[in-house]
């Protein structure tokens, strides 16, 4: 192996259901591909399905899932594996722990306003949770705890798509990081 290689980085977009995220996420890693760079994209819900199955939504449980998709891009990082995550991880102490453990973590806040996620929910989330079926659902029933000093602030509802990639891009060769 080469020792020379340089780490990868963690871009983690973190914001409200309904926020933007995935479709981020998802046209992020192909920019990142389309430039050659080593990259796996990694998505709150196949992660929920998958390695975090079991976890609930607690404080402690959103906290574990976070700390377990933040380990994973940890290890990837140290193999100069870049990383793009969507995920809701509401709650600040969770992030700045990521902060603590991953060398290059970018956070990136996904803001778009609470009225605009409903408005977005295909998934007919957020009337489930207005009408109290769904409990602890972020950003109704449960906090969300924005970033109070992300790297990066997206705002979906007013940036197209492109125009966001094209940010987070920016940022990244700013920083060395592509």
């Amino acid at each position: 192996m080469n020792n020379l290689k340089s780490p990868g980085f963690t871009c983690w977009l973190t914001g409200l259901s309904g926020a933007g995220k995935s479709t981020l996420g998802i046209e992020i890693t192909r920019a990142l591909e389309q430039l050659s760079l080593p990259c796996e994209y990694l998505d709150g819900d196949v992660i929920r399905t998958n390695l975090s199955k079991g976890l609930g939504f607690s404080h402690e449980d959103r906290n574990t899932n976070v700390a377990r998709v933040g380990f994973v891009c940890g290890l990837l990082n140290k193999h100069s594996i870049n990383t793009v995550v969507a995920l809701i991880s509401p709650y600040r102490d969770a992030r700045e722990q990521l902060k603590l453990q991953i060398p290059n973590f970018i956070e990136v806040f996904v803001d778009t306003p609470l009225e605009v996620c409903i408005t977005r929910d295909v998934k007919g989330l957020y009337k489930k949770a207005l009408a109290g079926e769904i409990p602890e659902f972020t950003g109704i029933s449960s906090p969300y705890e924005p970033p109070l000093h992300p790297d990066i602030t997206l705002k979906t509802h007013k940036e197209t798509v492109n125009q966001c990639v094209e940010i987070v891009l920016n940022y990244l060769r700013e920083q060395g990081k592509i």
